[in-house]
């Protein structure tokens, strides 16, 4: 007898009138390219949703050594708050029962005294945990191409997930850049370290339409990148308006008298805000860079290290026909890549030798 194939049953789409404020504060946080060091408070509900966030960063709550590493970055957060500026950490904090509990009271949950000296302590956590990231990666027996490795199946595993659920995604690429291209960008950026160049690792995501682009956003921050560590300054955003976006929505309006800062903060943005000197004219994209943490295997670390290290990966968001567009006349790669080597050769050459044909840069 035939059997009809299972039904598989996808979650909805995660559309604007099923946002939480987190998801907002989020979403804002990346398209204006913010930073968390910024924000007044969390927006954790209960100790599921901590850990939930705890796993994304690649901790397991329930792991002994993972909770000696967070409680080692707590104790030192709460002693440079103490030494540095004398802050009188209240016990509740420094020693929590369960490290969740200091998220929840960031948040909010809990005696509302604590919430402000919460957010202090997690905000020196963050840099702490970064400081010390970097110099494990620094230590640790894998190369740079191991890593980028790592954070791509790591990609690539969250972007499979979003299929999986329905997202309509209708193309998903990476790319490393190679030793050629590095040198081009930094011979082209005023800052030639090669600390500025953040998008070793990118990715492009391409939607079916304009409305699935910040539905895939808030997944992918369900499921891959941890907000407070989205690179800031480094969004470029000629796709959407927040607050145009919140305008247009009776449910995002009713969210918005409890966002950290009022809507006014994006029109500042707006005119202090740069783009990309070689892209056209019409361009446009969401763009902006995460330093996604990587969990390194224990045999390429020290007993005594943490496991937990970085790598800066570009994501571009943006749909069907924008990316189309992105292709055509002024916006081509091609053109891109051209007017970028032009920079490049003229400031290589400035007052000495030119490459035949090409013309002297202006003075």
């Amino acid at each position: 007898m035939y059997a009809a194939p299972p039904v598989i049953v996808h979650p909805p789409i995660p559309l604007p009138d099923r946002w939480s404020l987190g998801d907002l504060e989020r979403l804002r946080l990346i398209l204006r390219g913010g930073s968390v060091i910024e924000w007044r408070r969390l927006h954790f509900r209960d100790k599921a949703e901590v850990d939930r966030y705890l796993r994304l960063c690649l901790f397991e709550p329930d792991d002994p050594f993972d909770r000696a590493r967070l409680q080692r970055i707590l104790d030192e957060a709460v002693d440079y708050l103490r030494t540095t500026f004398r802050y009188a950490v209240a016990e509740e904090v420094a020693n929590p029962q369960q490290l969740q509990d200091l998220f929840l009271l960031a948040s909010g949950v809990g005696d509302p005294k604590l919430r402000r000296i919460a957010c202090l302590v997690l905000k020196v956590m963050h840099v702490v945990h970064h400081v010390e990231a970097r110099g494990l990666l620094h230590r640790a027996r894998v190369s740079e191409e191991e890593l980028c490795q790592m954070v791509t199946q790591r990609v690539d595993s969250a972007i499979a997930q979003l299929r999986r659920e329905g997202l309509p995604i209708i193309a998903a690429a990476g790319s490393v850049k190679t030793r050629h291209s590095v040198i081009t960008k930094l011979l082209a950026k005023k800052e030639t370290l090669a600390a500025q160049i953040y998008d070793r690792v990118r990715y492009l995501v391409v939607t079916a339409d304009r409305e699935h682009v910040l539905p895939v956003l808030v997944r992918l921050c369900d499921l891959l990148i941890p907000f407070n560590f989205v690179v800031p300054g480094q969004s470029q955003n000629t796709l959407f308006s927040f607050r145009k976006l919140v305008r247009e929505s009776a449910q995002l309006r009713a969210l918005a008298p409890e966002l950290q800062v009022g809507l006014h903060l994006e029109e500042h943005d707006r005119k202090n805000g740069g783009t990309n000197e070689f892209s056209g004219n019409s361009y446009r994209v969401l763009n902006f860079v995460v330093d996604l943490p990587v969990r390194l295997p224990d045999h390429v670390v020290e007993a005594g290290d943490g496991r937990i290290a970085f790598c800066m990966v570009e994501l571009q968001l943006v749909d069907r026909d924008t990316s189309a567009g992105n292709e055509k006349g002024e916006n081509a790669h091609s053109r891109y890549k051209k007017r970028q080597l032009r920079t490049v050769l003229r400031r290589l050459s400035r007052g000495l030798v030119l490459p035949k044909g090409m013309k002297p840069a202006p003075r």
